[in-house]
């Protein structure tokens, strides 16, 4: 019988650890969603959308990255013979909160860019 007591403190131990760890993780995911913007939306669409007007169409996205508020895009303009492969670098404006294309010569190699977008987008054509 004080076997069965014994067990069950050690049970409801392990229950109490298991349920404190768990608030500890998620009021550590919480805080950590709260100091970083996780409305940045990075997928092709929203990366693409500064390129949608005039001449310089997106017609197919092959890669895409982003870190923080900044990005890189691997796509296709244009369609046939006037087909072209073009790698882009962004940042997102969180005042109109969108992408915004950003000149490759000012921010790549002067360390403006988070290491993996600066490798993705600054080190091909």
């Amino acid at each position: 019988m004080w076997w069965t007591s014994k067990v069950q403190g050690i049970r409801v131990g392990a229950v109490a650890l298991v349920l404190a760890g768990a608030v500890v993780l998620t009021s550590h995911a919480t805080s950590r969603d709260e100091r970083t913007d996780l409305a940045v939306p990075c997928n092709a669409t929203a990366l693409s959308a500064p390129y949608r007007q005039g001449n310089f169409r997106v017609d197919s996205v092959s890669s895409f990255g982003c870190v923080g508020t900044y990005a890189y895009l691997w796509a296709t303009v244009g369609r046939g013979v006037a087909e072209v492969g073009v790698t882009e670098v962004l940042a997102f404006d969180e005042k109109t909160r969108t992408w915004r294309s950003v000149s490759r010569l000012t921010y790549c190699g002067h360390h403006r860019l988070p290491a993996y977008v600066e490798y993705w987008g600054c080190n091909s054509n």
